[in-house]
């Protein structure tokens, strides 16, 4: 059912909003209100994930080296590592385009809460883990049951329209880095409780499981965040919207504007048949989710790169810092990019469009990996440590640039959907794709990393050319980005 008005052939406007891309100077629309209490349920199942998953990276080369997996080789810590963390996305991968294309049929809802669910109990299991093998499991359960990306993403385009997308879609990444920030605290400074917090911890059980504390607070708030969602969290197409999305007639999403009431969808199936995927993998469509793609796996291997960096011993290439530092350092980088987000991105794409903040974002990842080793070298002939973490607040900062390019290309994808109904399965596509290369990225990065120190290869900083060379080459493909949807296929017709 089309939702109609008589003056809705002169109230439609372009979905390609000015808000959206104003590089040339057209005046801004004023922006529709967001559904707050909505948006922000939304928001709380976004920081789950961040806090689940990052809450590891402070201990978890110290844990493989407290379960003797590497024979006591410092310089092999970085396969196993690495390993543990791409299992995760490996089996995420072979699950999320069914969640999302399930959450187009069932609903959002019931898909979000088996996500939290799962991601609950796998972390809960990961901190009670004393063999690997255990740790393997516990990762392939967070995967296999996590959906949520792409459903989350799915869930904030049905709650947004044109005008209000870049602050809808900038949320995103405000909320991952809150996690980034609450998810390496928990870690860094809850681990091994027993030897910070004696009195407190001074029970046997701390001492048999160091690392349960951190896990076992990201458990009990993903459970507050499922009860959150049972109770509060509607489903899109319960909701009412003075602009509703309709289906026009070009196929694409537009607006109606409706001042005097309040619109709904109730007499139609919001989640009915599957939409082909021949129809959705257009050649634009693939440019954007391959995009997506790329950033997703230079931007995790310099997130698996970093406490492994920070942790390694100076003398082979680190810094040798502990837990509780990488975490504090890390947590920073989530606080200035939460700030640096929430008041900067929607007036940036405003201002440059979502190709130009894409392009010198995604550039920014070539001087993030070039100061990996100027900062060991500083550290290991000079010791000036306040030249080692002004090097390393430059590199935090730049890495807070490259979060944009994540708001920027997720807007062209979901921009680009064909229909409401295929918008779980757009970014399911888009999520698989992430997670693929996520499985891979972890662990070839953290290899690498140990390979070219066992090796002495280019000093032990191969791993950092190899990062540099792959942005490189891959930036052509950020180039091929249109200004707007549409605008690719159109000159590749003409």
């Amino acid at each position: 059912m089309l939702v109609v008005s008589a003056s809705s052939n002169s109230q439609q406007h372009d979905d390609r909003s000015p808000l959206l891309s104003n590089a040339d100077g057209r005046e801004l629309k004023k922006p529709t209100p967001l559904p707050k209490g909505q948006i922000m349920i939304l928001m709380l199942v976004a920081l789950v994930e961040p806090i689940a998953s990052q809450c590891i990276y402070p201990f978890i080369n110290e844990l493989v080296s407290d379960l003797d997996i590497t024979g006591g080789d410092e310089r092999a810590v970085g396969y196993y590592a690495g390993l543990i963390e791409s299992l995760f996305f490996a089996t995420q991968a072979l699950t999320v385009f069914q969640w999302s294309r399930i959450s187009d049929q069932i609903g959002r809802k019931p898909v979000l809460l088996v996500g939290i669910f799962g991601l609950s109990l796998s972390i809960l299991c990961f901190g009670l883990s004393k063999t690997f093998a255990s740790l393997v499991i516990s990762r392939c359960i967070t995967g296999a049951l996590n959906g949520n990306i792409g459903v989350m993403k799915s869930m904030l385009g049905e709650l947004t329209d044109s005008s209000n997308m870049a602050q809808g879609f900038a949320l995103m990444p405000i909320m991952w880095s809150l996690g980034c920030t609450l998810g390496p605290l928990i870690g860094g400074m809850l681990s091994r409780p027993q030897d910070h917090f004696p009195r407190l911890f001074g029970a046997p059980f701390w001492a048999e499981y160091p690392y349960f504390l951190p896990c076992g607070i990201a458990s009990a708030f993903a459970v507050v965040v499922f009860s959150i969602i049972v109770f509060f969290l509607k489903e899109a197409s319960m909701q009412c919207n003075p602009r509703t999305r309709v289906l026009s007639s070009s196929h694409r999403y537009d607006t109606i504007n409706e001042s005097s009431a309040y619109l709904t969808l109730s007499h139609t199936p919001q989640y009915d048949a599957p939409v082909p995927l021949r129809t959705l993998l257009t050649p634009e469509r693939i440019l954007y989710i391959v995009n997506y793609g790329i950033l997703a796996m230079v931007e995790i291997c310099m997130f698996v790169l970093l406490p492994l960096f920070l942790s390694t011993p100076i003398e082979l290439g680190g810094l040798g810092q502990t837990p509780a530092m990488i975490g504090l350092w890390m947590s920073g980088y989530g606080i200035v990019n939460s700030l640096f987000q929430a008041f900067f991105f929607a007036p940036l794409v405003s201002r440059f469009g979502k190709r130009t903040l894409f392009r010198v974002s995604y550039a920014c990842f070539i001087p993030i990996f070039a100061i990996f080793p100027v900062v060991n070298c500083v550290a290991r002939s000079t010791g000036i440590w306040w030249g080692v973490w002004g090097l390393m607040g430059c590199q935090l900062g730049l890495a807070v640039v490259t979060d944009m390019a994540f708001s920027s290309i997720l807007m062209y994808i979901t921009t680009s959907a064909p229909s409401r109904r295929s918008l779980g399965a757009l970014n399911g596509l888009a999520q698989t794709t992430a997670s693929i290369v996520r499985a891979i990225g972890p662990a070839s990065a953290t290899s690498m990393f140990a390979y070219s120190l066992q090796h002495e290869l280019l000093g032990g900083y191969a791993v950092y050319v190899v990062m540099i060379a792959i942005t490189i080459v891959t930036m052509k493909l950020a180039s091929a980005l249109p200004e707007e949807v549409g605008e690719w296929e159109q000159k590749t017709r003409a």
